[in-house]
């Protein structure tokens, strides 16, 4: 009972939520048309569909026989769109790049926030140890007193 009711509560939390710092680094970056088209791109060329036009390319190219055999012009057509197809990647490395690194950052301060709690707590902690030194030195001698006194 105590549980599905702790669950109801946790229901609406999404675990899926992007990270705030990550989103605002999003926005950003989807306001230059450079980047947007960047990404567009990289996430084609990273995609099945793409490999699949490939492979229809390559087949008809060599099927219908545009060329002859070494196949000089697609050779160079494929090496050009290496060195594009290389620097999508690089970009995508650096924007990946810049995701850890806002990530990192944002941890780094959680880090330098938990860090000034602990601070906090270890100081408090100091002070309720020396009050209960204090309390236990000017219980202990009166407590002996009073039992001696007590006695006599």
């Amino acid at each position: 009972m105590q549980q599905s009711a702790l669950l109801k509560n946790v229901s609406h939390i999404s675990l899926l939520e992007p990270n705030p710092a990550l989103a605002e680094q999003m926005r950003k970056r989807a306001e230059s048309v450079q980047n947007r088209i960047a990404d567009r791109i990289t996430a084609f060329a990273g995609s099945m569909a793409f490999v699949y036009i490939h492979v229809i390319w390559f087949a008809s190219w060599i099927g219908f026989g545009v060329e002859r055999y070494p196949y000089g012009l697609l050779t160079m057509i494929v090496s050009l769109e290496a060195i594009f197809l290389s620097t999508f990647v690089m970009i995508s490395q650096n924007r990946a790049d810049a995701k850890r690194q806002v990530i990192a950052d944002q941890q780094w301060q959680t880090v330098k926030e938990e860090d000034g709690q602990n601070e906090q707590l270890l100081d408090l902690s100091n002070q309720i140890l020396a009050l209960t030194q204090a309390i236990h030195e000017y219980t202990s001698p009166g407590t002996k007193a009073a039992s001696s006194s007590a006695t006599t």
